[in-house]
């Protein structure tokens, strides 16, 4: 069967979208990628881990129209909520969520001096590094992958803060000084899972497609999304989440940290894999009621 892929044309999209394409032709597929440029792709705004969107938008609108019949996202970039006309099919075994630290001298989080300039263009990075590292200077920063290296390497800053799934998929993964654990920065949800939509009545494709689905990862970004939809909504605001799944067991930690790095709010809770929506939506509450309503209202 032909398969026409839909994705951004940034490095790290066409290899995602690449990832997916080796997955259908080892089916007996036959894939080809089609290049979309997105409303993210052009805004010159620093907009990581938005929720609202913008990377996916066209690619949506083309695969309604027909003029793709599969579209590769990362998860992290697709709207919460229903998105009419379109279903998640698949969504494959996730990379490594955590967030990665590159420096040029190769100086971890703890070795980088005070004052010393750490750039990321998300909330929720930077509210969390900064309770850890409050004697550190947060700037933003924008560009893909390659753009933001060489800023580093200019040295426009002393560190940068990428994932740590992006740049292995990209074979990058030397780059990475430091994977930063996860009791410092929790991901944003969904973060190193793919998502592969299609149309709701295209039973064929669907089908397909649905092979790659991995059950496990499913059931943790499922909770990790839940929980941001129930705080958020999809707004640019600095929620972490990561699920994980141990036999039919879900335990799912989450995180609201305001971007200053104070006050920080942080919560797990656990469940059945099976209800991870529910589990979702009571770290949700748990978070919230901790105090962390007051800082998405601040934020939003």
């Amino acid at each position: 069967m032909k398969v026409r892929i839909g994705t951004r044309g940034s490095a790290l999209a066409r290899a995602q979208a690449e990832w997916v394409a080796a997955r259908l032709r080892e089916m007996g597929h036959e894939p080809e990628l089609h290049v979309l440029r997105t409303t993210g792709d052009v805004t010159a705004r620093p907009l990581d881990e938005t929720g609202l969107g913008i990377f996916v938008a066209e690619i949506e609108q083309a695969l309604r129209r027909g003029d793709v019949s599969l579209a590769v996202h990362s998860l992290k970039d697709l709207p919460t909520g229903e998105r009419e006309g379109l279903v998640v099919a698949a969504i494959p075994e996730r990379e490594d969520p955590r967030d990665a630290l590159v420096t040029a001298t190769g100086a971890t989080l703890a070795q980088l001096p005070a004052g010393g300039r750490l750039a990321t263009g998300s909330p929720r990075r930077a509210g969390q590094l900064c309770a850890h590292r409050p004697d550190l200077t947060f700037v933003p920063v924008r560009g893909n992958v390659d753009t933001r290296l060489r800023k580093l390497e200019e040295g426009q800053f002393e560190g940068l803060v990428l994932a740590c799934a992006g740049l292995v998929r990209l074979g990058l993964a030397a780059r990475i000084t430091e994977r930063i654990p996860l009791e410092v920065s929790l991901p944003a949800p969904g973060q190193g899972a793919l998502a592969a939509q299609v149309r709701a009545d295209d039973a064929e494709t669907r089908t397909l497609v649905a092979a790659l689905d991995h059950a496990p990862t499913r059931a943790a970004v499922t909770a990790e999304r839940e929980c941001l939809a129930h705080l958020t909504g999809g707004c640019i605001v600095p929620v972490g989440a990561l699920g994980v799944v141990e036999g039919d067991r879900l335990r799912l930690s989450g995180v609201i940290a305001h971007p200053s790095g104070t006050p920080l709010y942080r919560a797990e809770e656990e469940g059945p894999a099976g209800e991870a929506e529910g589990v979702g939506r009571a770290l949700a509450v748990r978070l919230s009621e901790m105090g962390g309503a007051r800082i998405l209202e601040e934020c939003g």
